[in-house]
């Protein structure tokens, strides 16, 4: 388990605190359509930290083709159809390049900063000409209106209990999610970025903000700096 990660619950558990059969439970919601609307039917996706292919398999009955990353064999053994790589995201070169790259599930807010440098150098590395780069980030108030719960559609709750700061800039969070036969918890840590951080940090790697994808400004696409 990496420092300041942990998780809790049936099943195995990523480095990164994750509950694998958790995560084989969570529903996708909109994020394939919001996905579809911003990229050229049938693109090749490079998806970055895919898991057990919440996304991925939503994203391959669109159309698309998917190359899904992540760094834990238990979660790609579950991914379906698509070409899996297992890697950490932030040292990850194909020598390959992709129509789009995406950077899910708040990756972006890695609390190592130097973490978050190699990962968004890899989509820049990694994006086409032409291309674009789908990042998710945290909603505006996901480290300060706490505790808070929201009950899924899919009938399970989930419970963002607390963000507490340990330096640096960088909150360690506490998540519970409630099933009615099993419960999981994975403590993380997350780095809060306003917009001028974040687009700074776009920025370092040769990337910009195109534009913003939803109104709440929580899934981005950018594009390569021009040279």
């Amino acid at each position: 388990m990496r420092e300041g990660y942990e998780g809790t619950g049936p099943g195995a558990i990523t480095p990164d605190g994750c509950a694998v059969e958790l995560y084989t439970r969570l529903s996708v919601g909109d994020e394939p359509d919001i996905i579809a609307s911003a990229v050229p039917a049938g693109a090749h996706i490079l998806e970055l930290g895919s898991g057990v292919g919440r996304m991925t398999h939503p994203l391959l009955e669109r159309g698309f083709t998917v190359t899904a990353v992540d760094e834990s064999a238990e979660m790609l053994e579950r991914v379906r159809g698509a070409r899996t790589i297992r890697s950490a995201i932030e040292t990850l070169d194909l020598g390959e390049r992709f129509d789009v790259v995406m950077l899910a599930s708040f990756l972006v807010h890695a609390g190592d900063v130097e973490v978050r440098r190699g990962m968004l150098e890899v989509c820049r590395s990694h994006v086409a000409e032409g291309g674009c780069v789908l990042i998710q980030r945290e909603g505006e108030n996901y480290h300060t209106d706490l505790p808070r719960e929201r009950l899924d559609p899919s009938g399970f709750t989930i419970r963002m209990l607390s963000a507490e700061p340990v330096g640096d800039g960088v909150n360690s969070v506490r998540a519970e999610y409630v099933f009615p036969d099993a419960v999981w918890t994975q403590t993380f840590l997350a780095r809060p970025l306003s917009k001028e951080q974040f687009e700074a940090a776009l920025g370092e790697a040769g990337l910009r903000v195109d534009r913003h994808l939803t109104e709440d400004r929580v899934w981005v696409r950018a594009v390569p700096v021009e040279a």
